[in-house]
Formats: structure tokens, C-alpha cells, sequence
């Protein structure tokens, strides 16, 4: 016969899945606690039923000892069977269900005993103890067996010792008194255990539904695997409790969001502070890929109820994504305008072939001197107003974008900006989302104009971007720097509203403000102050002041 295939064979020991577990644990337990509850009921239980025992022998022993026939007998009557002695005693035993009375004088003759055959003899044990006028109580084995046993002196009417009283009570009785409370013990013990096993299928069903009736080894595997996933995975993971909570928070989280474990515990609002990113972590802005600043960094934010009332939220950089994306469209601007200055090169080259087929060598010289000039007037007059060499590039290249699209760009003559900015493409980046807003408010309308002012006060920058478009209404300006707000069709790689939401994230970093109002003529005044953003100006040597030679060393 083949072998019985190993998933059907029986197994033993402890079973895999944690409902099985926790159910076997549990009942084990409340086994063990009824038996050592009721091994520790017995055991004193024995004792105590001794001691009932041996009280009862001596109260029926002091009972005979104070009968006033038991004494006078003693004192009047041989040891007979038939003596006043044996029947008063042997009434007592009767009526008090007594395994033996003995009366005995002072020299250990018993006088009575439930024998006949017993009277006139030697006790058994040693009744010195009672026989010197004290009261004894014992376990111990005579003539009848295993018994209780109370002992008292018997006096006389004149208070003389004249002999002692020994009762015994059959140590059988008392076993029967325990092996009777046994059964009832037991019953109470199977009640409480049958409760408790019940209790325990509960608690172990409770288990198996939030385990999802899975093996502890693969709780365990699943706890390791999450740990590995949670810090390998390129996404930041961010997990709250029902009480909006941050409870977990993976490296990546961490990384984006700037923050570290002392934010477990807390609330967004304790963690982050105010924002936009704060109000999609609580759960207070809804939707799918939501877009949020946070420090420097562009994050999606996605936002997931769990069972429990609690959430997990997801975050992933999109800040190169947006760069690239902002690149994209500055690319596809220059690349129509290029093709639009194709298109008028190609003019400008068909009027200038035509006048030198014409002979018209005076005006031809006269006409490229004016299309070369336009553009080197253009450049000069950015770069003496804008010293730094990365802005008076954007400037340049936006003014040629702009002339494209039929706007008109200036740089205001009140501007004047040093070469010595600290954060040079912070600012490029601000001027840069503050020039394209303009250009998109303004084009398509006539005599459109966008100026741009830069000025110093002291190490402080104060930008202006003026356009001629429709403006801002008034309750509309603080929503214009809100993440994700934007009146423009979103591009082709993304979301727009955070250009300017990085305007004033840039800002607010560098303890500036940007802020937007009505320009002279009624379109858009946005102005960003950034202070501290020049570095101190370099000292310049005196006229005739010369450096001192710098000593030599002689040769030895």
C-alpha cells in the first residue's frame, strides 16, 4: 500500500492557526485553575473537618464528665458491664452518635466501653494528660481503630480528680463528610470550567476574526514583511489612529514630510502645523492625487479610511516631475517662439536679399543695423539693471518669449539688483512662475504690457510684477496661492495651482511675504519681499593702497 500522504496525516502537537492556539491556551488554563482551586478547597477543607471532629469528641466528653451518675458510680460501683457507670455512657454514646465513651479512674481501668469485654481492663494510650487535669484533643488509633479523640478530668461533687472521660468520634465519619462534599465541589468546578471554556471559544473566535483565522508564524512572517515594505518602498506612508493620531510612519514618510519620530503620538496639526498638507493628512481636503506643498517639495497625497476609523495616507515626490513639467512647457514656448522667429528671419531675409538685388546697400545696412540693435538694446538694458547673470538670463529669454506672443516685457528703470544674491535660483524660480502668470493673464489682449521691478533696501530684494490682464478680485487673492487652485486648464503633465503656492512657500521660508493687489493700470500687482536674500557687499581697497610683499624666508 502506498503511504498516507502527508496532508492527510494526523498531527500532533500545537496546533498552527492562533484561533486553535489561543482557544487550547485558554481552556489548559481554566483547567488548571479549577483543579489548583479545588486541590487548595480540600486541603483545608480535611483539616478543617479534623478539627470539627475533635471539638465534638471533647464537648460530648465534658458533657459526661459533668453527669453526676458517671462520677458516683465510679465512687460506689465495681467496673461491671452491667453498672451505672456502662449505662449512663452507653446512653450518651447513642444519643450522640459516638464511635466510644470510656470512663476510667486513676489507676487506667476503664469503668465503660462500647466492648463489654473491654471493662475492668488497662486502656490502650496513656491518659496521663487528662488524668493530670488537662484537656486533650487528637487523631489517633486505639483498640476501635483510627478516631477523634477528646479527653477531660472527672471530678467529684467535692471537686476532687477522680478519674478521666475519653470520647472518640470514627475517623471513617469524617472521611465520609469529605468524600461527600466532593461530588458538590466537583459539579461548581466543571460549572466554572464549562464557563470559562466558553469564555475562552469567545475570545478565541474574536481573535480568529481579527487575525483572519491566520498561524502566529504568519502574523509574524506578515509583521516582518510589513516592516521590510514599509522602509524599502520609494512612497512615504503615513498611518493614523481613530483619534487622527500619526501611530506609523515609514523613513520616506519622514524624509518628505521633514519630520521625525517625535511626531508619533501626535496630530497633524501638532506635527506639521497649518497647510494644505496638514488638511489632506487630517482628512479635512478629500479627493484622489492631491497636490501639496510642503518645504521645497511638490507631493501627491492620497488618503485611505481603514477599518478601525483610522487612516493611511500616501505621499510621493512629484517635485522633479513638476520641474520637468514646467521645463516642458517653457521648452514648447520657446520652441513656438523660435519657430515663430524662424518665420521672421526668413522674412527679414527675403527683404534684406531684395534690397541688395535692388542696389539699395544704404538701406540694407540701415535695416540690419536696426533688427541687431533691437535685440543687443534688449539684453544691455536687462543686464545694467540686473546684475545677477541666472536672472538677467531668464529676463532676456522671457523677453523674447514675450515679444512672440505679441507682449510687451520691460524692465521697470527704477530696478537695480547687484550681483551678490545667497539664493540665486530661489529667486529665478519666483520670478520665473510670477513672469509666466503674467504672460498667461495678459496674452490675447490689447496693448499688453507685463513690467517687472526688482529693488534693493539695504540686504532686502522687494520684486514687482505688474501685468495690463483683468486682474484679481479681491476675494479671490488669498485662494490665487492656495495648492491646487488655478483658474487655467491643467497641462498636459500634470495639475496646475502651484506656482504660485511656491511663490509664497519660498517667500515665507526666507521670513518674506508675497502678497497680490492692483496695479496702475487695473491689472495684477504681485509683490515678494525677501529679506536677508543679498550677501554683504565686498569691501573695495582704498585708491593707492597697495598690499604689503609677504616676507621671504632666507636660506640659511
Amino acid at each position: 500500500m502506498s503511504p498516507t500522504p502527508s496532508a492527510r496525516r494526523l498531527r500532533l502537537g500545537m496546533p498552527r492557526r492562533a484561533f486553535s492556539q489561543v482557544l487550547l491556551m485558554q481552556v489548559t488554563i481554566a483547567a488548571g485553575v479549577a483543579v489548583l482551586v479545588t486541590g487548595l478547597f480540600l486541603a483545608p477543607l480535611s483539616k478543617q473537618l479534623d478539627r470539627e471532629a475533635m471539638r465534638r469528641a471533647l464537648a460530648i466528653a465534658e458533657t459526661t464528665a459533668q453527669d453526676p451518675q458517671i462520677a458516683n458510680g465510679l465512687l460506689t460501683t465495681p467496673p461491671t458491664k452491667d453498672g451505672p457507670v456502662q449505662r449512663e455512657a452507653e446512653r450518651i454514646r447513642r444519643a450522640t452518635h459516638a464511635e466510644y465513651i470510656v470512663v476510667l479512674d486513676r489507676h487506667w481501668v476503664r469503668w465503660s466501653h462500647p466492648t463489654t469485654s473491654q471493662i475492668g481492663r488497662i486502656v490502650s494510650t496513656s491518659p496521663s494528660d487528662a488524668l493530670a487535669g488537662k484537656e486533650v484533643m487528637e487523631i489517633d488509633r486505639g483498640t476501635l481503630g483510627r478516631s477523634a479523640r477528646g479527653k477531660v478530668p472527672l471530678y467529684d461533687a467535692h471537686h476532687r480528680l477522680i478519674g478521666a472521660v475519653s470520647v472518640g468520634i470514627a475517623y471513617d465519619s469524617v472521611r465520609a463528610r469529605l468524600i461527600s462534599v466532593i461530588p458538590g465541589l466537583l459539579a461548581y468546578a466543571g460549572g466554572a470550567l464549562a464557563v470559562g471554556a466558553l469564555a475562552a471559544w469567545l475570545i478565541a473566535r474574536r481573535v480568529q476574526r481579527q487575525t483572519r483565522d491566520l498561524a502566529f508564524s504568519d502574523i509574524s512572517a506578515l509583521l516582518a514583511e510589513r516592516e521590510a515594505m514599509l522602509h524599502g518602498i520609494r512612497e512615504g506612508v503615513v498611518a493614523l489612529d481613530r483619534s487622527g493620531r500619526i501611530r506609523l510612519l515609514n523613513d520616506e514618510a519622514r524624509r518628505l514630510l521633514g519630520i521625525g519620530d517625535e511626531a508619533v503620538g501626535r496630530t497633524p496639526d501638532e506635527a506639521l502645523g497649518e497647510g494644505r498638507t496638514t488638511d489632506v493628512l487630517a482628512g479635512r481636503v478629500t479627493g484622489t492625487d492631491l497636490l501639496t506643498v510642503r518645504g521645497r517639495r511638490v507631493l501627491v497625497a492620497n488618503r485611505m479610511p481603514t477599518d478601525d476609523g483610522g487612516a493611511v495616507a500616501t505621499l510621493r515626490d512629484r517635485t522633479e516631475l513638476e520641474q520637468l513639467g514646467r521645463e516642458l512647457d517653457s521648452t514648447r514656448g520657446l520652441i513656438d517662439a523660435l519657430r515663430a522667429q524662424d518665420h521672421e528671419h526668413a522674412n527679414r531675409m527675403h527683404t534684406l536679399l531684395g534690397l541688395l538685388e535692388l542696389e539699395m546697400y544704404d538701406d540694407a545696412v540701415e535695416f540690419v543695423g536696426e533688427v541687431v540693435g533691437d535685440h543687443r538694446v534688449t539684453s544691455e538694458q536687462v543686464t545694467e539693471k540686473v546684475q545677477d547673470p541666472l536672472l538677467a538670463a531668464l529676463l532676456v529669454g522671457k523677453a523674447t518669449v514675450a515679444a512672440e506672443r505679441g507682449v510687451a516685457l520691460w524692465v521697470s528703470e527704477r530696478s537695480r539688483l547687484p550681483d551678490r544674491l545667497v539664493d540665486p535660483r530661489g529667486l529665478v524660480t519666483v520670478v520665473g512662475n510670477l513672469v509666466d502668470n503674467a504672460l498667461d493673464a495678459v496674452a490675447g489682449t490689447p496693448h499688453a504690457r507685463v513690467e517687472v521691478e526688482l529693488r534693493v533696501e539695504g540686504r532686502t530684494v522687494v520684486l514687482r510684477v505688474r501685468d495690463t490682464g483683468p486682474g484679481v478680485p479681491l476675494d479671490q487673492r488669498e485662494l490665487v496661492f492656495t495648492e491646487g487652485w488655478s483658474t487655467k486648464r491643467a497641462p498636459a503633465h500634470g495639475k496646475r495651482g502651484l506656482g504660485l503656492s511656491l511663490v509664497r512657500r519660498l517667500a515665507e521660508r526666507q521670513g518674506g511675504s508675497a502678497t497680490v493687489g492692483t496695479a496702475g493700470g487695473g491689472g495684477a500687482e504681485f509683490t515678494v519681499v525677501l529679506p536677508e536674500a543679498l550677501g554683504e557687499p565686498e569691501l573695495e581697497p582704498e585708491p593707492g593702497w597697495e598690499p604689503e610683499p609677504e616676507p621671504t624666508a632666507r636660506n640659511s
